[in-house]
């Protein structure tokens, strides 16, 4: 699922023909960089291609005073098809993402305890502070915001609350991690037979 693409369509759907720094400046205003992976300095790129694929068409050239000319692009029925087959993938679409964080756990045997806790710490510091974050921006509320922004700011401190909570748990098996890794690095005894 391409979320540029979606995201683009999306917005040329909802609002009509818009020029490209229309759309950029809806992708700041709805702040998707906050809740996907849509990057407005990618969007350009895009509505080439996207009109090159026959998914959106140029409508008409504008240009005010000495500015450069900016050219107005509209959704073609291709891409309202385009946009429904990628809004369905998109909910249809489930999974957890693998989690770096996981495979550093899992790679920390030799770690001493006091250097796991340290960096599960500061892990654990930047995820309340995101989280921090996000509730700001739900507090807040900019004078654009919808229902939908709302769910989705929700959504994030949800996510987020699931984190903070999985490395508080982590935090406290620390002890118990460190402990079953020096077990296991003690090389078993063998009988002597000499003694038997």
């Amino acid at each position: 699922m391409n979320p540029t693409r979606l995201f683009v369509l999306g917005a040329l759907a909802r609002h009509g023909p818009m020029y490209g720094h229309q759309i950029r400046r809806d992708a700041r205003i709805d702040r998707t960089e906050l809740w996907s992976e849509v990057r407005p300095g990618s969007l350009y790129g895009a509505l080439h291609r996207m009109a090159g694929e026959g998914l959106i068409e140029a409508v008409r050239t504008e240009q005010a005073g000495n500015l450069p000319a900016r050219t107005v692009y509209a959704i073609t029925a291709e891409g309202r098809k385009e946009l429904l087959a990628l809004r369905g993938e998109a909910f249809r679409q489930v999974g957890l993402r693998p989690d770096p964080v996981d495979l550093a756990v899992a790679m920390s045997s030799d770690l001493p305890e006091e250097e796991l806790r340290a960096l599960v710490e500061d892990r654990h510091r930047a995820l309340a502070a995101q989280r921090q974050f996000f509730q700001h921006e739900q507090e807040r509320a900019w004078a654009e915001q919808t229902t939908a922004d709302s769910l989705i700011l929700q959504h994030a401190i949800t996510r987020l609350d699931a984190e903070i909570g999985w490395h508080e748990h982590l935090l406290d098996a620390i002890p118990k991690l460190c402990d079953a890794a020096a077990r296991a690095s003690i090389p078993p005894r063998h009988p002597d037979p000499a003694h038997q």
